[in-house]
């Protein structure tokens, strides 16, 4: 194998090429993260006979220019790809491959860039699909904590520190409680020009409308427990190019490395592997037309065909307190902390299932339908579902806010969504459904006064009642054995 660095576009560029003579077929990896974490990556496309890049994207790390997240990903990925194009060694071909903020400049230049610079086939790990999908949920409610330990690792500086959130909130573990949240760069001590800006962003979509117009083979690859779980399924859902793959694993955004409690030795997956095979299989035109994939279902050792989803289900839930609770934003419901007081007024609304008499598999969307009111102008409702197992372990399974506005006192009917799930949960367990006016610090603080929550400085309390009589939790229900299937098989036919 023969490694070089050039520079691309004044951009650092490091290649590796396969040993023997080319041309190859070309991989080009576009990252703010650094470049040369990617160099045992690039060696092991370059053994199976890719020529492979690693390019640190403009104002990070080696490449100069002003770092500005978002931007200049479509013009300075169509510049790469011109020049890997042009070269001896590569035979034309180019798959562009990314995760998470690597996965939106993959997707950039696959939608964004002239044709004649689009890859000829895209692998989108975890993906950042833009400014307002990473940082608001769909409902519009700001994603704080991961917000702000991106922003405070990668924001406005041409390197990362990954630890600076953590080491700012152990040197003041109110760091997040301040306000305005526009004022937290001065808290952690340093400019960062960007943060305002950050939650002005809220149109969602731009990426997977173009998505629909893609003209090249897709692989998305997720993880049930990663923030960008809807995004991920969304843009396969969307993909428009002659094949789209999809692998979804009880991972979090680390993917393998980072597997979660539901996860079983069978969801252990080679991704490296995977994606050369797929990769070959995608610029030699020998996959499948239409979307096809394999879904890991947490809990059990099983995969089952993407796509696969299970009937919406009631469950039986009852009241245990908190039919009237106070939604406090200077005593928050914690996002961190799964525990449940049980002394003073209640800060949340709490049901429970009877234990399940038979083990359940549940695949796809979860929703529960609220009839509740808010003596606030504003008042967001944080839906959480854990699983009590049968040895009394309390297990998060999915989250949903919705932000409500409407004249105070109003008796309303809606539906919190709450993500999706892909899990097969055993006999005897219970599930806890918590209704909240806040998930904090996941999630920013409603102020309740109607004001943006982002600039807000003063909080006021929520009355809240809920009928629990007309509370409905849905779950998608597997309502026969699942029908397994390999997911190697699956993305490579």
């Amino acid at each position: 194998m023969t490694p070089f660095t050039v520079a691309v576009a004044a951009l650092a560029t490091d290649v590796h090429l396969p040993d023997g003579d080319g041309p190859f077929p070309a991989v080009l990896i576009r990252t703010p993260y650094d470049r040369r974490r990617h160099r045992a990556e690039l060696r092991g496309w370059a053994r199976r006979g890719f020529a492979a890049m690693a390019q640190d994207v403009r104002g990070r790390y080696a490449s100069p220019g002003e770092w500005h997240a978002y931007e200049n990903e479509a013009a300075d990925g169509a510049e790469t790809a011109r020049w890997a194009r042009g070269q001896s060694w590569n035979d034309g071909r180019l798959v562009a491959v990314g995760a998470s903020y690597a996965a939106h400049c993959a997707l950039a230049l696959a939608l964004d860039a002239p044709t004649d610079a689009r890859p000829d086939a895209v692998i989108a790990a975890v993906p950042a699909l833009g400014s307002a999908e990473t940082a608001r949920e769909p409902s519009g409610v700001e994603r704080l904590l991961a917000r702000a330990g991106w922003w405070a690792a990668h924001g406005d500086r041409p390197d990362s520190d990954e630890s600076a959130l953590d080491k700012a909130l152990a040197a003041d573990p109110g760091l997040l409680t301040h306000l305005p949240l526009t004022g937290l760069p001065e808290r952690l001590g340093r400019s960062l020009p960007s943060w305002p800006g950050l939650w002005r962003h809220h149109e969602r979509g731009r990426l997977l409308t173009e998505a629909e117009h893609a003209g090249m083979p897709l692989l998305a690859v997720g993880g049930h427990h990663d923030h960008f779980t809807e995004d991920t399924v969304a843009l396969w859902r969307h993909w428009g190019g002659p094949s789209a793959r999809l692998l979804l694993g009880p991972w979090g955004h680390g993917l393998v490395a980072e597997p979660h409690p539901d996860a079983r030795p069978a969801h252990r997956v080679s991704l490296g592997d995977l994606y050369v095979r797929w990769a070959r299989r995608a610029l030699a035109g020998d996959l499948g037309r239409g979307r096809r994939g394999a879904v890991g279902l947490g809990g059990s050792p099983l995969w089952v065909p993407a796509g696969t989803e299970g009937e919406p289900r009631a469950q039986n839930v009852r009241l245990l307190h908190g039919a009237s609770f106070t939604a406090d934003p200077e005593h928050p419901v914690s996002s961190a902390d799964l525990a449940v007081p049980t002394e003073g007024p209640p800060d949340r609304c709490l049901l429970v299932t009877p234990p399940l008499p038979r083990p359940l598999d549940v695949v796809g969307p979860v929703e529960v339908r609220l009839r509740a009111t808010a003596h606030t102008p504003s008042a967001d409702w944080a839906v959480r579902l854990v699983a009590l197992t049968p040895e009394g372990v309390a297990q998060r399974l999915a989250v949903g806010v919705v932000r409500r506005e409407e004249p105070p006192g109003t008796n309303a009917e809606f539906t919190v969504g709450l993500g999706r799930i892909a899990r097969r949960l055993p006999a005897g367990t219970r599930f806890r459904l918590e209704i909240a006016g806040h998930h904090f610090p996941a999630h920013a603080r409603n102020p309740h006064t109607g004001h943006d929550p982002v600039t807000a400085t003063r909080l006021i309390p929520s009355r809240r009642e809920v009928d629990a009589g007309n509370v409905v939790l849905r779950l998608p229900v597997l309502m026969s054995r699942p029908l397994p299937t390999d997911p190697a098989e699956e993305i490579l036919r």
